[in-house]
C-alpha cells in the first residue's frame, strides 16, 4: 500500500479564495532545508563568470556597479553572449564614475550587437545621475535604488541590494519564476497579478537572512543550469526533495505502477490543494501533461505576436578621388526604437501602401536625409533581409547605388545626424545587428556578381555593378 501525507504549510502571507492554500507555501523546516541545500550547492557549482570576480572587492560602490552592469546586459539576453560584452564594458569603464564622463555615442557603440539599447543609455543616465546627486555613491537599498536610478526595476534593485549590499530581499526572474512555479505548483500563468504577487511573496520570504546574495544566486543559477526549461536535471537537483511537481511526477508514476499491479513502499505527498477555486493552480481546463512532468509548470500566457514592418532602405557608397570607398549613415531619433544609433538612409513602408509601392532610391534618400543624387542615378535591388526584434518582424528592401563623389550633394544635410564612415569605421560604429545584415548582403551580392564574371574577358571593378546599365 502506498503512504500519502498531506503537506501543510503554515508559511506565507498570501491568501488564496480567504484560505492559506498550503501547498503554494514552504513550511518554516522547508525554507530551513531549501536554503542550506540551495547555498551549499551554490558555492561548489556556480559558473565562473566575469562579473563574480568582482564581488570580493571591499569597496561596495563598486560592487553594486559590477553587479548593475551585469543585471541589465543579462536583461532578455543569454550568459554567453554577455560574457565578452561585460568584459569590454569593464576594461573601458571600470568605475562608475568612468562611465559618468562617457558619450552616448561611445555607449552605443560599445552596446552594438547586444540588442535592446535603451539599457545601454540608461546605465549611462543612471551613472551620471549617481554621480552628480549622490557623490559616486550607489543607493544603498532595493528600495531606493528603484526609485532613484532609471532603468532599474524590481528585480535589478533587489539583484544589487542583495549581492552587493546583502539586503535580505527576495529577487523574481524568468528563472526564479521556474523554480517557485515547480516547487510549489503553481499552475496558473506566470504573467497574471495573483501568480506574480505570490511569486514575489515567496522570494521574500524564503531568501535566507544571513547569505541573502548567494542565496538569490543560486535560485538563478539554479533555474539556469538545472531546473531549466526543456530536459531539467531534477536528479541533480540539490532541492528536489522538496519540489511538489517532482512528487507529481512520482505520485503519477506509482499510480499507473499499482495499476498493474506493482506495488511500491514509497511515501508519497498528497499534493492537492485545499482551496476550491484557487488563482494559483493550474486552470481547470488544462490537464497535467504526464509526458511533460515537470515541465507543465510554470504556466505562460499566450505569446503576443510581433507585428508585421516593412522598411525600404538604401546603402549608399560614394567613390572619393583617391579611390577610397564611403558610405552614408543616418542617426536615428533619440528615442524610441534603437534610439541615437546609426542606420543606412531608410524609409518605412506604411501599411496602407501597396507593398510593390515605387520607394525609388530618390524618395528613400530624399524623406530620410535629403541626401540628394542625380536623378538619372538608378539603384540596384539587393534583395530583402529580415529581422526580428521582440515586438516587430522587420523586412528590409534592401537597394545599392554607387556614385562618384562630385555625384554627389550633401550640402544641406545636417552634418550632426548624418556622415560618411569607411567600411571599417562602419564595423566600429554604433549600429544595430539589423544594419550589419543589411551590410553583409550588399556585400555578398558584389561578391556573387564578380564570381559570375568570366575574368579573362573583364576585369571590371565591383562598384560598376551596383549601377544598372
Amino acid at each position: 500500500m502506498v503512504k500519502r501525507k498531506r503537506i501543510e504549510s503554515g508559511a506565507g502571507d498570501d491568501s488564496c479564495a480567504g484560505t492559506k492554500p498550503s501547498i503554494h507555501n514552504f513550511s518554516l523546516e522547508e525554507k530551513c532545508e531549501f536554503r542550506e541545500k540551495l547555498i551549499t550547492w551554490f558555492r561548489e557549482n556556480q559558473r565562473d563568470l566575469p562579473w563574480r570576480k568582482h564581488l570580493s572587492n571591499p569597496d561596495v560602490d563598486q560592487r553594486a556597479y559590477a553587479v548593475w552592469v551585469s543585471e541589465i546586459m543579462l536583461q532578455q539576453t543569454q550568459v554567453a553572449t554577455v560574457v565578452e560584452y561585460y568584459k569590454r564594458w569593464m576594461k573601458k569603464w571600470p568605475t562608475l564614475q568612468d562611465l559618468a564622463k562617457a558619450s552616448l555615442e561611445e555607449v552605443n557603440e560599445m552596446w552594438a550587437g547586444l540588442g535592446y539599447y535603451s539599457r545601454g543609455r540608461r546605465l549611462l543616465e543612471g551613472a551620471q545621475k549617481v554621480v552628480q546627486e549622490f557623490g559616486g555613491k550607489m543607493p544603498r537599498t532595493a528600495e531606493a535604488l528603484l526609485k532613484h536610478l532609471p532603468g532599474v526595476g524590481r528585480y535589478t534593485a533587489g539583484a544589487i541590494a542583495s549581492i552587493a549590499y546583502s539586503q535580505a530581499t527576495g529577487i523574481v526572474d524568468g528563472n526564479v519564476i521556474r523554480v517557485l512555479c515547480r516547487m510549489r505548483l503553481i499552475g496558473a500563468s506566470s504573467t497574471s497579478q495573483a501568480v506574480q504577487n505570490k511569486l514575489w511573496s515567496l522570494a521574500n520570504d524564503v531568501v535566507d537572512q544571513d547569505h541573502p546574495g548567494d542565496f538569490n544566486q543560486g535560485m538563478m543559477e539554479l533555474g539556469a543550469t538545472v531546473c531549466t526549461p526543456k530536459s531539467p536535471s531534477c536528479a541533480s537537483c540539490p532541492a528536489q526533495s522538496l519540489c511538489l511537481a517532482k512528487a507529481q511526477v512520482e505520485r503519477n508514476k506509482s499510480k499507473n505502477g499499482n495499476k498493474l499491479g506493482i506495488k511500491d513502499s514509497i511515501a508519497i505527498p498528497d499534493i492537492e490543494c485545499v482551496v476550491e477555486k484557487c488563482d494559483l493552480c493550474l486552470p481547470e481546463n488544462e490537464t497535467w501533461d504526464e509526458r511533460e512532468g515537470v515541465q507543465n509548470y510554470p504556466r505562460k500566457a499566450g505569446k503576443k505576436a510581433a507585428r508585421v514592418e516593412r522598411t525600404s532602405v538604401c546603402v549608399v557608397c560614394r567613390r572619393k578621388r583617391d579611390g577610397e570607398r564611403q558610405y552614408y549613415l543616418v542617426q536615428r531619433a533619440q528615442k524610441g526604437l534603437l534610439a541615437g544609433l546609426w542606420e543606412f538612409p531608410s524609409l518605412k513602408v506604411e501599411e496602407e501602401e501597396d507593398e510593390n509601392s515605387d520607394h525609388s532610391i530618390h524618395k528613400v534618400l530624399q524623406s530620410s536625409c535629403g541626401l540628394r543624387v542625380p536623378a538619372a542615378i538608378q539603384s540596384t535591388h539587393v534583395g530583402s533581409v529580415e529581422h526580428i526584434f521582440s515586438h516587430i518582424h522587420q523586412t528590409y528592401v534592401v537597394q545599392a547605388v554607387e556614385v562618384s563623389e562630385e555625384e554627389v550633394d550633401d550640402s544641406r544635410v545636417h552634418t550632426e545626424s548624418c556622415r560618411w564612415v569607411t567600411k571599417e569605421e562602419f564595423s566600429s560604429a554604433a549600429v544595430s545587428t539589423a544594419m550589419k545584415k543589411v551590410f553583409k548582403a550588399y556585400e555578398n551580392l558584389g561578391k556573387k556578381k564578380i564570381s559570375t564574371m568570366d575574368p579573362g574577358k573583364n576585369q571590371k571593378s565591383i562598384t560598376s555593378f551596383f549601377k544598372k546599365k
